[in-house]
């Protein structure tokens, strides 16, 4: 039945007007939230609802490895499982500025 609800929603039709600007209202289904606004032609305007993903976090996406890796990181963040041997960051540090020289 949720199926049918959301397939009803999905095709309501309601008479907006546009202002002097030609902008629209569109509700507060869509306040503070990126759309997509697709001109089909002339007389249609889809707009659908977005997430945006920064260019410099792009990478992550179009490399499955990583991405993996990241989720499985944060699950286990989440889960509490943390290592009881941290890395040791100074000396990673030190490492660095020797790479660097």
């Amino acid at each position: 039945m949720a199926d049918t609800a959301q397939m009803v929603l999905r095709t309501q039709a309601r008479h907006k007007s546009t202002d002097s600007k030609g902008r629209v209202s569109l509700g507060g289904h869509f306040a503070n939230r990126a759309v997509i606004v697709e001109h089909r032609s002339d007389d249609e305007v889809i707009v659908r609802l977005a997430r945006v993903i920064p260019e410099r976090e792009a990478w992550l996406y179009e490399n499955p490895k990583a991405l993996a890796s990241v989720r499985r990181g944060l699950n286990q963040a989440r889960k509490g499982n943390a290592t009881r041997n941290p890395p040791d960051l100074k000396a990673a540090a030190k490492l660095a500025e020797q790479l660097l020289d």
